[in-house]
């Protein structure tokens, strides 16, 4: 494959002025970032290309090299296209415009003093029987929730007193420069305040929060599922606003002894003696509103399936209901005494050619494997 000039990466003119130079990068780096890109090496590849192209045509000195001499004329300069200070601060601006939310507006920082250090939304684990997801019902929940300490006003710091964290000056990011990319991640040191505490409150210790137990009572709709949540407004996180997040239940239901659930299915195994199988019985089966009817096939197989309609789960999002499938375990017995085989061997003759089918088939497979050894 031909490799393409920086101007054709870029797709601009040789005569493109810089605003146009800079214009085609924002379109391509875009198009190419990694963030909307995941596992895509090709478009990691053109990414850098874009990101190299633009360096150069971007630098009126390496730009008039590379005009001339190419690529092979800026090696002198260092392997590649040199990055210049001013070149690091044009595309860190061209990076936070671009990616601050993909919104074509700069996103302002919020105020340090006014974030909380912890999620106001809250999560926590309910496990429940089978027969409580199917049909729903109320349960009590016994938690612990975060509130603000209003001695340190939430900060963790003693008499809410706080100070420029040094590590990022307050900007609560730190940048690291690698080629001719810049990279900036949450500090460490502040978590993102920006900020840092002098002396901890003694009342909650610098964790800025503390712990209050509550019950509340919650109404579990019919037909939860496993991995479900159900969000109780209001009883979340307490920050320093006083506002107050969501409590999120995520379910984990039990196993049931007969009843295997797929969405709003419901699967049961059913034993099945071969003699009743043979005949086609009617056989009495349990269901989870009650008891059901199943009328076999003259002949069922083992493994075979009956669908209920409409006697599954009922849906949580009101959505109908799913089915009840019977399926059959065929059983036969383990030992035989002289009278039960006489009456098999009886009923067998009874059928004639009808029981003994592989006559037809395995005739013609021996004679044909006799004629091998002719």
């Amino acid at each position: 494959m031909e490799e393409l000039s920086y101007y054709e990466i870029l797709d601009v003119s040789r005569t493109a002025d810089k605003a146009e130079i800079k214009k085609a990068y924002r379109k391509m780096a875009k198009k190419y970032h990694p963030d909307k890109n995941p596992g895509d090496q090709e478009a990691e590849k053109m990414f850098k290309l874009c990101n190299e192209a633009y360096q150069c045509l971007s630098d009126d000195h390496q730009r008039s090299i590379y005009d001339r001499y190419g690529k092979d004329g800026l090696q002198g300069m260092g392997g590649g296209s040199r990055a210049s200070s001013a070149g690091f601060d044009d595309l860190g601006a061209i990076f936070e415009e671009m990616f601050s939310g993909f919104g074509g507006g700069r996103s302002r920082r919020r105020n340090p003093t006014d974030m909380d250090k912890y999620p106001l939304d809250m999560n926590i684990e309910m496990s429940i029987s089978f027969n409580e997801a199917v049909f729903g019902c109320e349960k009590d929940i016994e938690y612990s929730y975060k509130d603000a300490c209003s001695d340190c006003k939430g900060t963790g710091a003693k008499d809410g007193k706080l100070s420029t964290c040094k590590q990022c000056s307050g900007q609560g990011q730190v940048y690291m420069k690698q080629g001719f990319m810049t990279f900036s991640q949450t500090c460490p040191a502040c978590h993102g305040l920006g900020t840092a505490t002098a002396q901890k409150c003694s009342t909650c210790k610098g964790s800025s929060y503390k712990e209050i137990k509550e019950t509340i009572s919650i109404k579990i709709p019919k037909g939860i599922d496993n991995g479900n949540r159900l969000r109780v407004s209001g009883k979340g996180n307490i920050g320093k606003s006083g506002r107050r997040g969501d409590l999120y239940v995520t379910f984990s239901v039990q196993p049931d002894k007969h009843f295997i659930r797929d969405n709003n299915d419901v699967y049961i195994e059913i034993p099945v003696f071969f003699t009743q199988a043979i005949k086609g019985d009617t056989l009495t089966i349990p269901s989870l509103t009650g008891e059901l009817a199943l009328k076999l096939d003259v002949g069922t197989r083992d493994k075979q399936r009956f669908a209920f309609r409409g006697e599954g789960v009922e849906d949580v999002h009101g959505h109908g209901r799913g089915d009840l499938i019977a399926v059959i375990d065929l059983q036969y017995p383990k030992k035989l005494n002289a009278q039960q085989l006489e009456l098999l061997d009886k009923l067998q003759e009874s059928f004639g050619v009808e029981s003994k089918p592989h006559e037809s088939v395995l005739d013609s497979a021996i004679d044909k494997m006799k004629s091998w050894f002719k």
